[in-house]
């Protein structure tokens, strides 16, 4: 149950309150965007741009990380939640190509043992390859609309687990049971974002979903909390 964003409704998005929130509310996995300053800090932010003093809003690949305001963190202050909490996970979308290095020496700075726990999102399965070929360990995810994949789940599916890539990322709606079976039948994780009401929560849980993206970790908890009865 990966918050999106931390506790995206119920605190501001992408900051160090929504993502203790999450987790005091049951979130098993916290999801966020990865941006990289110019002096080379792998922050949290959906967009990759932020207001800086009183000019207008710079591209965070552009300002030294001292410049950003104090809401966005650092990639390493919610690693160390990771090491606080065993069972959480986090899933981070790689906004900017040139974030992949940074975020994962800066996994492997905090603690190597963590990249089993933070599954890596971007939708070009060339560049997963190629970082699987850099980082055995990494946990790769293939984060794509269903109308982009022209070979069909099938071939993409096999094609991920020849390439190592551990998981399939689609908007829930693209999903469907026979989809999920199918990603199993390759040893792909399935995952589905943008699950905000509670009927499309516990369509993904029944349909076999191993990770789930929401807004609303409360409507997470309570559907888990259903299906275990």
């Amino acid at each position: 149950m990966f918050a999106h964003r931390g506790a995206r409704a119920h605190a501001p998005e992408n900051t160090m309150e929504a993502f203790h929130l999450a987790i005091r509310l049951g979130a098993t996995g916290l999801e966020s965007d990865v941006w990289v300053t110019n002096d080379n800090v792998a922050v949290l932010d959906h967009d990759g741009k932020a207001q800086v003093g009183r000019l207008r809003s710079r591209a965070i690949r552009d300002v030294a990380f001292e410049q950003l305001p104090a809401h966005i963190p650092k990639l390493i202050d919610v690693l160390e939640l990771l090491m606080v909490y065993p069972h959480l996970q986090l899933s981070l979308d790689i906004k900017d190509d040139n974030a992949f290095s940074h975020t994962l020496h800066t996994i492997e700075d905090t603690n190597a043992s963590l990249a089993s726990r933070v599954w890596l999102c971007h939708p070009n399965q060339t560049l997963l390859q190629l970082q699987r070929r850099s980082f055995p360990e990494a946990r790769l995810v293939n984060s794509v609309r269903l109308n982009s994949i022209r070979e069909g789940v099938e071939v993409r599916c096999a094609s991920l687990a020849n390439d190592g890539i551990d998981a399939l990322n689609m908007r829930f709606d693209d999903w469907n049971g026979g989809l999920v079976t199918l990603a199993h039948r390759f040893s792909r994780f399935a995952f589905g974002w943008n699950l905000q009401q509670p009927h499309e929560i516990r369509t993904g849980l029944r349909m076999g979903l191993d990770g789930i993206f929401s807004d609303y970790v409360d409507r997470m908890v309570d559907a888990a909390t259903e299906r275990s009865l």
